[in-house]
């Protein structure tokens, strides 16, 4: 049994024509594909962002079958290191067809590099993208998360949600090419559900018609996905109903904290009220600010109860009359601040951190005390580098600490240095831990202080072992000298009279002739002093050395 085929993929728009919604981002893909067909192209690179399951991926693919380009596609499910980004995506970039036509480069879930798998690929990204000869495509969802400098790079082109009715269309054209006979308020209850999500859609109706010949309002049993688009439903509630039980009731569907339904209500509620009707929907919010700050600090989180009724039913009846009219309700801009400024924030407290744990102090405090004057470090010229190899500094933070970029001459040549002065440490504590693992192992060279300090150790004990060897070979020339005394006096015989014996004893001296010692005759006392010594020339017989025993 052959496996069965996605729907999404069967039915996927082969024109930008075909791709539903979204009509203004459409014609603008279609501008710039065109203006590399006439040889004179806007930008290098167009990034398509926006949620998930727009027809960002579909829009590129019919963009290449529309035009007849070859492309070329990576996405997370590839490895998209730089090697990778460089052997791949790059020549693709930078080199033409046999047809001379423009090749496609398609990057999908370009703000989703992170981890070992992704390493150096946002900067292999930006490489490409400014040094492309050939159109390149990026698709994203998060439009902030990606570098700023990418941002800069290419030409942002925005999906939006699509509505429910546009869905519904989709699925009803689908449903008449598998012949499924379906119920109109059913495909309106998948639209519904799916969320803006045109992919999520064709899934759960392929879900709920595939293999059957009629689909009716009670086979779906799907739920809602995107809770963010759902909001909006709640902020009307809120704004233009009027029961305050109402509007808490439809905040207990979302699966939103009170912390994330608070800035949406902050951030509407401008647009929704004007005049003392706003002074006292403010009030209300404020008073709920409070109760979440108490969660806070005490971790009480029963207390999010009177929070969420006070920003919900709260707000609501804050107003004195009902309104009425479209108001075009938008995402909080504080997150939007916040994913702009995130790399930034990020590169803060990682700087914070290293001068925290160098001054055993917080990363909070250093924010708050010690980042300036850790600048004012940096700014002279006689500490900086030595500093920022104490600290370990990454360009981005030194950067930030002087208040320049990292493009500036100045961050470059401190960050330069510091890195020769660590790497010079890394050697020299390698060298000191394989000194330390025995005296058998040869040094490795280190530093110029090493090897001379190792110089000095060796040629004082060259010196030592010459000075002992020297001391040893004049004891035993002395030694020679004294055995050998005997010897000679016995090898030359005197000339003339012979010489007399002196016996010493006592305090007085007194010489006798040798004569010779009678057998058995008695010896002389120790106390008379030493023996009497006998010549060989008295005694007629050679004296025997000491060897001779």
């Amino acid at each position: 049994m052959p496996p069965a085929v996605k729907w999404t993929e069967k039915y996927r728009p082969d024109t930008l024509k075909q791709v539903l919604g979204n009509g203004k981002a459409i014609e603008e893909l279609r501008a710039w594909a065109a203006s590399w067909e006439k040889g004179a192209p806007i930008t290098g690179a167009v990034i398509l962002y926006g949620p998930a399951g727009t027809g960002k991926t579909s829009a590129a693919l019919a963009l290449a079958r529309e035009f007849d380009w070859d492309y070329i596609e990576m996405n997370a499910s590839d490895a998209r290191t730089a090697g990778m980004i460089q052997k791949i995506a790059g020549p693709a970039s930078r080199s033409m067809t046999f047809s001379g036509k423009p090749r496609l480069v398609i990057l999908d879930e370009a703000d989703n590099l992170h981890g070992t798998a992704d390493r150096g690929g946002a900067a292999a990204m930006l490489r490409l993208v400014r040094e492309t000869s050939q159109p390149v495509l990026l698709i994203a969802n998060e439009y902030y998360d990606m570098e700023k400098p990418l941002r800069d790079a290419a030409k942002g082109i925005q999906f939006r949600s699509v509505r429910s009715t546009t869905i519904a269309q989709a699925l009803r054209e689908i449903c008449r090419a598998e012949g499924v006979d379906c119920d109109p308020d059913a495909l309106m209850m998948i639209a519904e559900r799916a969320g803006g999500d045109m992919r999520s859609g064709v899934n759960d109706l392929q879900a709920a018609a595939q293999g059957q010949a009629k689909l009716k309002l009670e086979d779906v049993a799907t739920g809602e996905r995107d809770v963010k688009s759902s909001i909006f439903k709640v902020l009307e509630v809120i704004f233009k109903g009027n029961s305050a039980q109402e509007a808490l009731q439809a905040s207990y569907a979302l699966d939103e904290s009170p912390e994330d339904l608070i800035n949406w209500v902050d951030e509407n509620l401008p647009l929704a009220y004007a005049g003392e009707d706003l002074w006292q929907g403010y009030e209300r919010l404020a008073r709920a600010d409070v109760f979440l700050g108490r969660v806070r600090i005490r971790q009480n989180y029963g207390l999010w109860r009177y929070a969420s009724f006070l920003m919900t039913g709260g707000v609501q009846a804050a107003k004195t009359q009902r309104r009425h009219g479209y108001v075009a309700f938008r995402p909080p801009s504080r997150w939007r601040r916040m994913g702009q400024t995130k790399k930034a924030r990020n590169v803060r407290d990682s700087a914070a951190k290293k001068i925290g744990r160098h001054c055993h102090v917080s990363a909070a405090f250093v924010r708050a005390e010690l980042m300036g004057f850790v600048g004012l470090l940096l700014a002279d010229k006689k500490r900086a580098v030595s500093l920022a190899a104490e600290l370990e500094l990454e360009t981005e933070e030194i950067a930030l600490l002087l208040g320049s970029t990292t493009t500036t001459k100045k961050v470059q040549s401190i960050f330069d240095e510091a890195m020769n002065i660590r790497a010079a440490e890394e050697f020299e504590d390698i060298e000191l831990g394989w000194h330390g693992t025995g005296t058998a192992q040869q040094p490795l060279g280190g530093t110029p202080l090493a090897r001379a300090a190792s110089a000095q150790v060796d040629a004082g004990a060259v010196q030592v072992g010459v000075e002992v060897t020297e001391a040893v070979r004049a004891s035993a020339e002395k030694a020679s000298a004294v055995e050998a005394e005997p010897t000679a006096a016995e090898a030359v015989p005197p000339v003339g009279p012979l010489p007399e014996t002196t016996v010493a004893g006592g305090s007085e001296a007194t010489t006798a002739k040798p004569e010779g010692r009678k057998r058995g005759g008695p010896k002389k006392a120790e106390s008379e002093g030493k023996a009497e010594k006998k010549t060989p020339q008295a005694t007629g017989k050679r004296q025997k050395s000491l060897f001779d025993f």
